[in-house]
This record gives structure tokens, sequence and C-alpha cells, in this order.
């Protein structure tokens, strides 16, 4: 986690987001992001070289499962690598 020498991940998502754990393999850096204000967690998925990401919501217990298997928790909620879409749990209780 460096300020000086930010991920792709850190590019795509505001100042407001902390990335905690990031990691690259095979050319696709996945990165673990917590926002203080709202208290979300999320993974950034980006295929480095290729016009590709994948970006998803996690609830706060699923980070870490999330972060090391992010094909399969995506998977789970029904995206994939190289959509256009990004999701967003609503992690918040409805009145």
């Amino acid at each position: 986690m460096s300020s000086t020498n930010p991920t792709a991940a850190a590019a795509l998502v505001p100042n407001d987001w902390k990335e905690l754990a990031v990691r690259e393999s095979d050319g696709v850096e996945v990165s673990l992001l917590w926002s203080r204000t709202a208290d979300r967690v999320r993974i950034v998925v980006i295929g480095l070289g290729l016009d590709s990401a994948l970006d998803f919501d996690v609830a706060g217990e699923d980070a870490l499962a999330a972060f090391h298997h992010p094909y399969a928790y995506a998977a789970a909620l029904g995206l994939a690598f190289g959509d256009t879409a990004s999701t967003s749990l609503d992690l918040q209780p409805q009145n």
C-alpha cells in the first residue's frame, strides 16, 4: 500500500477509498478497498494491459474470501470478468 505509487485500482476510485490489500498475478491485479465515510468494502480486479475490470462491493465479513477468490465471489453475484458494468450491494438496512 503506497500512496506514492498508487495501483491501477486506486486510479479508479475516489480519494475516500483506502487500499487495504493488493496482489498481482499473471497480469491481473486484485485490490481490497475500504471507504471510511461510506463504511463499505470493495473488490477491484483489473486485467493489466487489457481494458477489462471487475468491481463489486462485498460485506465486511466476506472481504478476505472475496479478495482471495474474486472470480468465484463475482460469479455468485452474476458477474464475470470483462463485464462493463459494476455492481454495488446495498448494505444499508431498509426502513
